[in-house]
Protein backbone atom coordinates (compact mmCIF):
# COMPACT_ATOMS: atom_id res chain seq x y z
CA UNK A 1 0.00 0.00 0.00
CA UNK A 2 1.36 3.27 -0.93
CA UNK A 3 1.85 5.87 1.25
CA UNK A 4 -0.61 8.91 1.42
CA UNK A 5 1.69 12.20 0.40
CA UNK A 6 2.71 14.03 2.93
CA UNK A 7 2.92 17.96 2.85
CA UNK A 8 4.13 20.73 5.55
CA UNK A 9 0.22 20.85 6.55
CA UNK A 10 -0.02 17.20 7.57
CA UNK A 11 3.21 17.35 9.58
CA UNK A 12 3.01 20.29 11.03
CA UNK A 13 3.24 19.34 15.04
CA UNK A 14 6.79 18.46 14.10
CA UNK A 15 7.26 22.19 13.05
CA UNK A 16 6.49 23.97 16.88
CA UNK A 17 10.01 23.93 18.04
CA UNK A 18 9.13 21.24 20.70
CA UNK A 19 11.99 18.84 19.58
CA UNK A 20 14.96 19.87 18.36
CA UNK A 21 15.44 18.60 14.92
CA UNK A 22 18.49 17.34 13.37
CA UNK A 23 20.47 18.58 10.29
CA UNK A 24 22.77 17.07 7.81
CA UNK A 25 24.87 19.06 5.72
CA UNK A 26 27.79 18.18 3.32
CA UNK A 27 30.77 20.43 2.47
CA UNK A 28 32.11 21.16 -1.31
CA UNK A 29 33.87 17.57 -1.21
CA UNK A 30 30.99 15.50 -0.15
CA UNK A 31 32.36 15.15 3.75
CA UNK A 32 29.19 15.23 5.99
CA UNK A 33 28.32 16.85 9.29
CA UNK A 34 25.10 16.22 11.32
CA UNK A 35 23.51 18.77 14.25
CA UNK A 36 21.14 19.61 15.92
CA UNK A 37 18.89 22.39 15.14
CA UNK A 38 16.91 24.41 17.85
CA UNK A 39 13.92 25.51 15.30
CA UNK A 40 12.22 24.17 12.07
CA UNK A 41 9.46 26.32 11.72
CA UNK A 42 6.51 26.21 8.97
CA UNK A 43 6.43 29.62 6.96
CA UNK A 44 3.96 28.04 3.91
CA UNK A 45 2.96 24.96 2.57
CA UNK A 46 6.20 25.55 0.10
CA UNK A 47 8.92 26.61 2.79
CA UNK A 48 10.47 25.93 6.23
CA UNK A 49 12.74 28.28 8.51
CA UNK A 50 15.48 27.25 10.60
CA UNK A 51 16.98 28.76 13.18
CA UNK A 52 20.99 30.37 12.53
CA UNK A 53 22.33 30.92 15.60
CA UNK A 54 26.15 30.53 15.28
CA UNK A 55 29.11 30.84 12.98
CA UNK A 56 29.47 26.50 12.72
CA UNK A 57 30.44 23.88 10.35
CA UNK A 58 26.58 23.36 9.47
CA UNK A 59 26.43 27.39 8.43
CA UNK A 60 29.49 26.89 6.39
CA UNK A 61 28.49 23.88 4.61
CA UNK A 62 24.94 25.56 3.59
CA UNK A 63 26.47 28.60 2.18
CA UNK A 64 29.37 26.17 -0.10
CA UNK A 65 26.22 23.92 -0.71
CA UNK A 66 22.51 24.77 -0.42
CA UNK A 67 21.08 21.42 0.40
CA UNK A 68 20.44 19.78 3.42
CA UNK A 69 18.12 17.25 5.13
CA UNK A 70 16.26 18.11 8.48
CA UNK A 71 14.79 15.22 10.50
CA UNK A 72 11.97 16.23 12.97
CA UNK A 73 10.06 14.49 15.19
CA UNK A 74 5.97 14.60 16.41
CA UNK A 75 6.34 15.08 19.52
CA UNK A 76 2.33 13.20 20.21
CA UNK A 77 3.28 10.14 18.08
CA UNK A 78 7.34 10.32 18.32
CA UNK A 79 7.22 9.67 14.32
CA UNK A 80 9.84 10.72 12.07
CA UNK A 81 9.78 12.75 9.10
CA UNK A 82 12.42 13.57 6.64
CA UNK A 83 12.89 16.91 4.57
CA UNK A 84 14.77 17.36 1.91
CA UNK A 85 15.67 20.81 1.83
CA UNK A 86 17.64 24.03 -0.48
CA UNK A 87 18.84 27.02 1.29
CA UNK A 88 17.25 30.22 -0.75
CA UNK A 89 17.97 33.18 2.11
CA UNK A 90 18.59 34.46 5.52
CA UNK A 91 16.39 36.74 7.40
CA UNK A 92 17.39 38.96 9.90
CA UNK A 93 14.52 41.27 10.11
CA UNK A 94 10.51 40.61 9.94
CA UNK A 95 7.68 38.62 10.82
CA UNK A 96 9.13 35.18 10.74
CA UNK A 97 12.53 35.87 11.99
CA UNK A 98 10.46 38.44 14.88
CA UNK A 99 8.55 35.48 15.77
CA UNK A 100 11.28 32.84 16.16
CA UNK A 101 13.52 35.21 18.09
CA UNK A 102 10.48 35.04 20.76
CA UNK A 103 9.88 31.35 20.48
CA UNK A 104 13.75 31.02 20.55
CA UNK A 105 13.41 32.87 23.89
CA UNK A 106 11.00 31.12 25.41
CA UNK A 107 13.20 27.72 24.60
CA UNK A 108 16.42 29.10 25.88
CA UNK A 109 14.65 30.30 29.15
CA UNK A 110 13.52 26.82 29.49
CA UNK A 111 16.80 25.35 29.03
CA UNK A 112 18.40 27.49 31.50
CA UNK A 113 20.63 29.07 28.38
CA UNK A 114 18.73 32.69 28.11
CA UNK A 115 22.04 34.02 27.90
CA UNK A 116 23.29 31.67 25.32
CA UNK A 117 20.77 30.87 22.44
CA UNK A 118 20.35 34.13 20.26
CA UNK A 119 19.02 34.15 17.00
CA UNK A 120 20.77 35.66 14.52
CA UNK A 121 18.66 35.03 11.51
CA UNK A 122 16.21 32.95 10.17
CA UNK A 123 17.21 30.71 7.30
CA UNK A 124 14.36 30.24 4.73
CA UNK A 125 14.52 26.65 2.78
CA UNK A 126 12.31 25.64 -0.19
CA UNK A 127 10.99 22.34 0.83
CA UNK A 128 11.87 19.61 -1.98
CA UNK A 129 10.29 16.35 -0.66
CA UNK A 130 8.63 14.93 2.62
CA UNK A 131 9.27 11.29 3.59
CA UNK A 132 8.31 9.04 6.87
CA UNK A 133 10.78 7.22 8.50
CA UNK A 134 10.20 3.99 9.08
CA UNK A 135 9.70 2.87 12.79
CA UNK A 136 6.90 2.57 15.84
CA UNK A 137 4.98 5.02 16.45
CA UNK A 138 2.09 5.97 18.70
CA UNK A 139 -1.75 6.75 17.22
CA UNK A 140 -2.17 10.08 16.83
CA UNK A 141 -4.62 12.09 19.19
CA UNK A 142 -8.33 12.10 18.51
CA UNK A 143 -8.95 15.28 16.47
CA UNK A 144 -10.42 18.16 18.15
CA UNK A 145 -14.55 18.29 17.22
CA UNK A 146 -17.02 20.89 16.23
CA UNK A 147 -14.16 23.49 15.80
CA UNK A 148 -15.55 25.50 13.24
CA UNK A 149 -18.70 25.40 15.25
CA UNK A 150 -16.52 26.70 18.18
CA UNK A 151 -15.50 29.75 15.90
CA UNK A 152 -19.21 30.00 14.69
CA UNK A 153 -20.60 30.28 18.12
CA UNK A 154 -17.96 32.63 18.74
CA UNK A 155 -18.69 35.06 15.93
CA UNK A 156 -22.13 35.04 16.18
CA UNK A 157 -22.19 35.93 19.64
CA UNK A 158 -19.74 39.13 18.94
CA UNK A 159 -22.10 40.57 15.68
CA UNK A 160 -24.78 41.37 18.51
CA UNK A 161 -22.43 43.58 20.21
CA UNK A 162 -23.53 47.12 20.32
CA UNK A 163 -21.16 49.00 22.46
CA UNK A 164 -17.19 48.52 22.74
CA UNK A 165 -17.52 47.32 26.69
CA UNK A 166 -20.10 44.67 25.38
CA UNK A 167 -17.92 43.63 22.56
CA UNK A 168 -14.82 43.45 24.77
CA UNK A 169 -16.31 41.06 27.50
CA UNK A 170 -18.36 39.16 25.15
CA UNK A 171 -15.21 38.22 23.36
CA UNK A 172 -13.39 36.93 26.28
CA UNK A 173 -16.37 35.44 27.81
CA UNK A 174 -16.39 33.20 24.21
CA UNK A 175 -12.46 32.36 24.50
CA UNK A 176 -13.26 30.83 27.60
CA UNK A 177 -16.42 29.15 27.18
CA UNK A 178 -16.20 27.87 23.22
CA UNK A 179 -12.45 27.67 22.88
CA UNK A 180 -11.54 26.66 26.69
CA UNK A 181 -9.13 29.58 27.21
CA UNK A 182 -9.18 30.71 30.93
CA UNK A 183 -6.36 33.42 30.30
CA UNK A 184 -6.97 36.11 28.23
CA UNK A 185 -6.49 40.00 27.75
CA UNK A 186 -7.24 42.80 25.44
CA UNK A 187 -4.48 45.32 24.20
CA UNK A 188 -5.49 48.09 22.13
CA UNK A 189 -2.88 50.38 20.56
CA UNK A 190 -1.90 54.43 21.84
CA UNK A 191 0.17 54.62 18.42
CA UNK A 192 1.91 58.32 19.25
CA UNK A 193 3.25 56.62 22.40
CA UNK A 194 4.23 53.15 21.14
CA UNK A 195 2.81 51.53 23.90
CA UNK A 196 0.11 48.82 24.18
CA UNK A 197 -2.48 49.17 26.91
CA UNK A 198 -4.71 46.40 28.42
CA UNK A 199 -8.33 47.20 28.16
CA UNK A 200 -9.50 44.05 29.22
CA UNK A 201 -8.91 40.84 30.75
CA UNK A 202 -10.30 37.31 32.29
CA UNK A 203 -8.91 34.56 34.39
CA UNK A 204 -6.29 36.44 36.56
CA UNK A 205 -6.57 38.20 40.18
CA UNK A 206 -6.75 41.33 39.18
CA UNK A 207 -7.95 42.97 35.58
CA UNK A 208 -4.07 44.99 35.05
CA UNK A 209 -6.46 47.42 33.29
CA UNK A 210 -4.14 50.27 32.05
CA UNK A 211 -0.57 48.12 32.46
CA UNK A 212 1.07 49.01 29.57
CA UNK A 213 3.84 46.83 26.87
CA UNK A 214 5.81 48.72 24.56
CA UNK A 215 6.03 47.63 20.78
CA UNK A 216 8.72 44.80 20.13
CA UNK A 217 8.52 43.92 24.18
CA UNK A 218 7.60 40.03 24.65
CA UNK A 219 5.64 38.42 22.57
CA UNK A 220 2.55 41.18 22.83
CA UNK A 221 4.83 43.41 21.64
CA UNK A 222 6.38 41.83 18.96
CA UNK A 223 3.28 40.40 17.74
CA UNK A 224 1.54 44.07 17.64
CA UNK A 225 4.87 45.39 15.71
CA UNK A 226 5.59 43.03 13.35
CA UNK A 227 1.40 42.13 12.47
CA UNK A 228 1.97 38.64 12.70
CA UNK A 229 0.85 36.32 15.38
CA UNK A 230 3.38 35.02 17.85
CA UNK A 231 3.03 31.29 19.03
CA UNK A 232 5.61 29.98 22.56
CA UNK A 233 4.53 26.61 23.55
CA UNK A 234 7.15 26.11 26.56
CA UNK A 235 7.77 27.67 29.57
CA UNK A 236 9.30 31.37 29.25
CA UNK A 237 10.89 33.12 31.54
CA UNK A 238 8.01 35.39 33.27
CA UNK A 239 10.13 38.09 33.62
CA UNK A 240 10.90 38.93 29.92
CA UNK A 241 8.19 37.38 27.99
CA UNK A 242 5.20 38.01 30.36
CA UNK A 243 5.92 40.77 32.76
CA UNK A 244 6.09 44.37 31.08
CA UNK A 245 9.19 45.32 31.95
CA UNK A 246 9.38 48.89 33.30
CA UNK A 247 11.58 52.04 33.00
CA UNK A 248 14.12 51.53 35.48
CA UNK A 249 13.47 54.29 38.07
CA UNK A 250 17.30 55.60 37.22
CA UNK A 251 15.53 57.27 34.40
CA UNK A 252 13.95 59.54 35.95
CA UNK A 253 16.76 60.39 38.43
CA UNK A 254 17.93 63.89 38.22
CA UNK A 255 14.58 64.93 36.65
CA UNK A 256 12.23 67.79 37.62
CA UNK A 257 9.28 65.65 37.79
CA UNK A 258 7.78 65.21 41.06
CA UNK A 259 5.78 62.39 40.63
CA UNK A 260 6.93 59.04 42.24
CA UNK A 261 7.94 57.26 39.55
CA UNK A 262 6.98 53.99 40.80
CA UNK A 263 3.54 54.95 41.12
CA UNK A 264 3.10 54.67 37.36
CA UNK A 265 3.34 50.96 37.57
CA UNK A 266 -0.41 49.32 37.21
CA UNK A 267 0.94 45.82 37.61
CA UNK A 268 0.36 43.89 34.54
CA UNK A 269 -1.67 40.81 35.28
CA UNK A 270 0.08 37.71 33.34
CA UNK A 271 0.31 34.28 34.48
CA UNK A 272 3.28 34.21 37.01
CA UNK A 273 4.88 31.22 34.62
CA UNK A 274 2.97 30.69 31.58
CA UNK A 275 4.17 27.64 29.88
CA UNK A 276 2.01 28.44 26.74
CA UNK A 277 1.56 32.04 25.43
CA UNK A 278 -0.25 33.11 21.79
CA UNK A 279 -0.49 36.30 20.59
CA UNK A 280 -2.37 37.80 18.03
CA UNK A 281 -2.44 41.43 16.42
CA UNK A 282 -5.91 43.23 15.98
CA UNK A 283 -5.60 44.47 11.92
CA UNK A 284 -8.39 47.10 10.60
CA UNK A 285 -7.91 47.70 7.07
CA UNK A 286 -4.42 47.18 7.60
CA UNK A 287 -4.32 49.38 10.33
CA UNK A 288 -2.62 47.50 13.67
CA UNK A 289 -5.48 48.41 16.55
CA UNK A 290 -3.66 46.52 19.04
CA UNK A 291 -3.37 42.47 20.55
CA UNK A 292 -5.39 39.21 21.35
CA UNK A 293 -3.31 37.37 23.98
CA UNK A 294 -4.10 33.54 25.28
CA UNK A 295 -1.83 31.84 27.77
CA UNK A 296 -2.01 28.89 29.79
CA UNK A 297 0.15 26.56 32.26
CA UNK A 298 -0.02 23.70 30.46
CA UNK A 299 2.41 22.87 27.97
CA UNK A 300 1.77 23.20 24.02
CA UNK A 301 -1.58 24.37 25.15
CA UNK A 302 -2.44 26.21 21.49
CA UNK A 303 -1.39 24.26 18.71
CA UNK A 304 -1.56 25.74 14.97
CA UNK A 305 -5.51 25.07 14.83
CA UNK A 306 -6.02 27.45 17.66
CA UNK A 307 -3.67 29.88 16.14
CA UNK A 308 -5.89 29.80 13.06
CA UNK A 309 -9.25 30.40 15.15
CA UNK A 310 -7.72 33.05 17.49
CA UNK A 311 -6.55 34.92 14.02
CA UNK A 312 -9.85 34.85 12.82
CA UNK A 313 -11.52 36.04 15.92
CA UNK A 314 -8.88 38.99 16.34
CA UNK A 315 -10.15 39.89 12.47
CA UNK A 316 -13.65 40.07 13.78
CA UNK A 317 -12.87 41.60 16.91
CA UNK A 318 -10.55 44.16 15.21
CA UNK A 319 -13.15 45.29 12.40
CA UNK A 320 -16.00 45.69 15.04
CA UNK A 321 -13.90 47.52 17.61
CA UNK A 322 -12.97 50.09 14.50
CA UNK A 323 -16.45 49.98 13.90
CA UNK A 324 -17.89 50.71 17.34
CA UNK A 325 -15.39 53.43 17.81
CA UNK A 326 -15.97 55.33 13.82
CA UNK A 327 -19.74 55.68 15.21
CA UNK A 328 -20.68 59.25 14.78
CA UNK A 329 -21.24 61.03 17.77
CA UNK A 330 -24.45 62.42 18.78
CA UNK A 331 -25.04 65.95 17.39
CA UNK A 332 -28.38 66.93 19.17
CA UNK A 333 -28.04 69.60 22.06
CA UNK A 334 -28.19 67.87 25.54
CA UNK A 335 -30.92 67.44 27.73
CA UNK A 336 -31.69 69.64 30.47
CA UNK A 337 -29.01 69.69 33.17
CA UNK A 338 -29.15 66.84 35.66
CA UNK A 339 -28.92 67.49 39.64
CA UNK A 340 -25.69 66.63 40.82
CA UNK A 341 -25.55 63.54 42.77
CA UNK A 342 -25.07 64.98 46.80
CA UNK A 343 -21.76 64.77 48.25
CA UNK A 344 -20.57 63.92 51.42
CA UNK A 345 -17.68 62.30 53.85
CA UNK A 346 -13.77 63.11 53.22
CA UNK A 347 -12.53 65.12 50.63
CA UNK A 348 -10.87 63.17 47.78
CA UNK A 349 -7.37 64.78 46.89
CA UNK A 350 -6.63 64.42 42.92
CA UNK A 351 -3.37 66.30 42.17
CA UNK A 352 -2.81 66.37 37.75
CA UNK A 353 1.14 66.36 36.64
CA UNK A 354 0.92 68.47 33.25
CA UNK A 355 4.31 66.92 31.83
CA UNK A 356 2.27 63.85 30.92
CA UNK A 357 -0.88 63.90 32.44
CA UNK A 358 -0.80 61.94 35.06
CA UNK A 359 -3.67 61.82 38.05
CA UNK A 360 -3.36 60.57 41.27
CA UNK A 361 -6.06 60.87 44.22
CA UNK A 362 -4.93 60.56 47.58
CA UNK A 363 -1.35 60.28 46.36
CA UNK A 364 -2.29 56.76 44.60
CA UNK A 365 -2.12 56.53 41.01
CA UNK A 366 -5.08 56.42 38.69
CA UNK A 367 -4.30 56.84 35.17
CA UNK A 368 -2.18 59.25 32.53
CA UNK A 369 -1.97 60.29 28.93
CA UNK A 370 -5.17 61.27 27.40
CA UNK A 371 -7.26 59.27 29.63
CA UNK A 372 -5.41 61.55 32.04
CA UNK A 373 -6.39 64.79 30.73
CA UNK A 374 -10.31 63.94 30.06
CA UNK A 375 -10.55 63.00 33.95
CA UNK A 376 -8.68 65.72 34.73
CA UNK A 377 -11.37 67.95 32.59
CA UNK A 378 -14.09 66.68 33.78
CA UNK A 379 -13.34 67.24 37.17
CA UNK A 380 -12.85 70.77 36.54
CA UNK A 381 -15.57 71.75 34.95
CA UNK A 382 -17.79 69.76 37.38
CA UNK A 383 -15.80 72.20 40.16
CA UNK A 384 -16.16 75.66 37.91
CA UNK A 385 -19.75 74.97 36.80
CA UNK A 386 -21.54 71.67 38.35
CA UNK A 387 -21.95 70.07 34.94
CA UNK A 388 -22.26 66.08 35.29
CA UNK A 389 -23.21 65.37 31.64
CA UNK A 390 -20.51 65.70 28.62
CA UNK A 391 -20.72 64.36 25.17
CA UNK A 392 -17.75 62.39 23.36
CA UNK A 393 -17.90 65.02 20.52
CA UNK A 394 -16.98 68.15 22.77
CA UNK A 395 -14.08 65.79 24.10
CA UNK A 396 -12.98 65.64 20.74
CA UNK A 397 -13.03 68.86 19.49
CA UNK A 398 -11.54 69.98 22.77
CA UNK A 399 -7.88 70.85 21.86
CA UNK A 400 -6.17 70.84 25.51
CA UNK A 401 -6.92 67.17 25.32
CA UNK A 402 -4.49 66.65 22.29
CA UNK A 403 -6.40 63.74 20.48
CA UNK A 404 -4.87 62.22 17.48
CA UNK A 405 -6.83 63.53 14.43
CA UNK A 406 -7.28 59.85 13.05
CA UNK A 407 -7.80 56.97 15.08
CA UNK A 408 -8.42 59.05 18.47
CA UNK A 409 -9.71 55.51 19.83
CA UNK A 410 -11.66 57.70 22.14
CA UNK A 411 -14.32 55.54 23.26
CA UNK A 412 -12.05 52.59 24.57
CA UNK A 413 -10.03 55.76 26.21
CA UNK A 414 -13.26 56.25 28.42
CA UNK A 415 -13.74 52.54 29.21
CA UNK A 416 -10.30 52.54 30.07
CA UNK A 417 -11.23 55.47 32.58
CA UNK A 418 -14.11 54.07 33.84
CA UNK A 419 -12.27 50.87 34.51
CA UNK A 420 -9.55 52.29 36.39
CA UNK A 421 -12.15 54.34 38.38
CA UNK A 422 -14.15 51.01 39.44
CA UNK A 423 -11.32 49.41 40.45
CA UNK A 424 -9.66 52.49 42.40
CA UNK A 425 -11.88 55.40 43.49
CA UNK A 426 -15.48 54.35 43.45
CA UNK A 427 -16.44 57.20 44.47
CA UNK A 428 -16.16 59.20 41.35
CA UNK A 429 -17.44 56.98 38.22
CA UNK A 430 -18.69 57.73 34.62
CA UNK A 431 -21.65 56.13 33.55
CA UNK A 432 -23.10 55.73 29.58
CA UNK A 433 -26.38 58.35 29.15
CA UNK A 434 -26.90 57.20 25.29
CA UNK A 435 -24.66 57.08 22.28
CA UNK A 436 -21.72 59.33 21.99
CA UNK A 437 -22.82 60.49 25.74
CA UNK A 438 -21.86 59.94 29.63
CA UNK A 439 -22.17 61.38 33.11
CA UNK A 440 -19.68 62.38 35.74
CA UNK A 441 -20.81 60.94 39.31
CA UNK A 442 -19.20 62.65 42.26
CA UNK A 443 -19.99 60.78 45.40
CA UNK A 444 -17.36 62.64 47.50
CA UNK A 445 -16.30 66.29 48.08
CA UNK A 446 -12.86 67.01 45.26
CA UNK A 447 -9.45 69.18 45.97
CA UNK A 448 -8.31 69.53 42.56
CA UNK A 449 -4.33 70.37 42.67
CA UNK A 450 -2.48 71.02 39.30
CA UNK A 451 0.98 70.27 39.55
Amino acid sequence: MSQPLLSLHTIRPCLEGAIPAVMATCDADGTPNVAYISQAVYVDEGHVALSFQFFNKTRQNILRNPRASVLVLDPRTASFYRLHLVYQRTEATGPVFESMRAQLAGIASHAGMAGVFELKGADIYAVGRIESVAGESLPPPAPRPGMLHALRACSERMARCTALDELLQCTLAALREQLDIEHAMVLLLDAPSSQLYTVASCGYATSGVGSEIRLGQGVIGVAAQEGTPVRISHFTNAARYSHAIRESLDAHAGTSDPQPARGLDIPYPGLAQPHSQVAVPLMSAGRPLGVLFAESPQDMRFGSEDEDLLVAIAGQLAAATDLLQAAPDATEPLPAPAVATPVSGSALRVRHFAANDSVFINDDYLIKGVAGAIIWKLLRDHQHTGRVDFTNRELRLDPTLRLPDVADNLEARLLLLQRRLQENCPHIHIEKTGRGRFRLCVLRPVVLEDA
